[in-house]
């Protein structure tokens, strides 16, 4: 760890430089990047500061409970006491701190979530997953925004994508990418039989510029009239936009916005999100990293959860997690298992 920490507050220092270079402000990505590594390292900066002078503080305190005055030595033994624990804590947050990051923890999130296996129980747990982060969402004061929901019957949603805005978004929520299936009697059950039905959830990084180059001559746009409830623009004007990547094949359709020039602007923004998403996909696949661990990176084919109704209960299937609160989980309360799964993450990629 001390040769981690050397290297982080000398990385700090760098780039607490390149930050002040008129340079680094007339080039907007790299002030952003620059910015977010220096938030990163002047956390672990200050920990590292804290800590040793606590540090301090406990020696001193240690050296002065053998103090011949009873009263000065009683009291350093209370100092030394208070200070022991909190010394720990910050020694654990350190460590934490500089463990090995995703770069892309601190970028915002795209998510989009889809109906599986179930027919309309499908689109209804799909529903239910939408709301679900939406709720989690404004717990932590993240800004949702809508790219495109795809509505199905009985109030059920066969596809929804949206981008999550707010601190570490993509770094909270990646681990959320996988199968997520539900066992429950559903409304279009008249028998009282229970069904088991799917939705898959994808989460990616929202893309930068800098990160994925699209040219122009490399897309095909098409627009066309919205379909669905809403506004005065729906099913009246060529709105809505279709945006298809050519080399990739890749297709990405919006028309929650209310001109084409939003749309266009917001099926860009996931079109650069699923470029990236397959980009790291690729790199980590050649050097399997992450692949291989327990949390896995949110491989759309794995199942990762079951939320079962008539038992109360979600199960994390990858960290073997169960808590019994799923009407608390489904309003948003996803904290422990995100938690958990975090540190299994952390856990991973320390002994890598």
């Amino acid at each position: 760890m001390e040769a981690r920490l050397r290297q982080a507050l000398a990385r700090a220092e760098e780039v607490a430089r390149a930050l002040a270079d008129p340079e680094t402000a007339r080039n907007p990505a790299k002030l952003r990047e620059l910015g977010r590594e220096h938030a990163r390292l002047d956390a672990i900066r200050q920990t590292h500061e804290r800590l040793t002078r606590l540090e301090r503080e406990l020696g001193e305190a240690r050296e002065m409970a053998h103090d011949r005055d009873p009263e000065l030595a009683q009291l350093a033994r209370a100092d030394a006491e208070r200070l022991r624990p909190e010394v720990e804590r910050l020694e654990r947050q350190l460590a934490e701190q500089l463990t090995p990051a995703d770069p892309m923890a601190d970028r915002d999130a795209i998510v989009e979530i889809r109906a599986g296996t179930g027919g309309d129980e499908a689109a209804l747990f799909a529903a239910d997953l939408f709301r679900m982060y939406t709720r989690y969402g404004e717990r932590r004061g993240w800004k949702i925004e809508v790219v495109s929901l795809s509505e199905g019957n009985l109030g059920g949603l066969k596809e929804a994508i949206f981008a999550v805005r707010g601190p570490k978004a993509y770094g909270t929520l990646r681990y959320e990418s996988g199968v997520h299936r539900v066992q429950r009697i559903p409304e279009t059950e008249a028998q009282g039989r229970r069904h088991t039905s799917a939705a898959t959830v994808a989460v990616l990084p929202e893309a930068e510029e800098v990160d994925v180059n699209i040219e122009e001559k490399d897309l095909r746009i098409d627009v066309f009239r919205s379909g669905g409830p809403g506004g005065q623009s729906v099913n009246t004007t060529d709105s809505a936009v279709r945006v298809t990547h050519l080399p990739s094949n890749l297709v990405v359709q919006c028309q929650d916005q209310k001109s084409q020039l939003q749309n266009k602007v917001k099926a860009l923004e996931v079109l650069r999100a699923r470029l990236l998403d397959r980009m790291l996909a690729e790199q980590e696949g050649a050097r399997a990293r992450e692949r291989r661990a327990q949390v896995g990176t949110g491989d759309r084919s794995q199942k990762i959860r079951t939320y079962n109704f008539p038992q109360n209960r979600v199960t994390d299937h990858r960290i073997h997690y169960t808590v019994h609160n799923l009407t608390d989980v489904l309003d948003g309360n996803l904290d422990d298992l995100i938690t958990a799964l975090r540190l299994a993450g952390e856990k991973e990629r320390l002994s890598a």
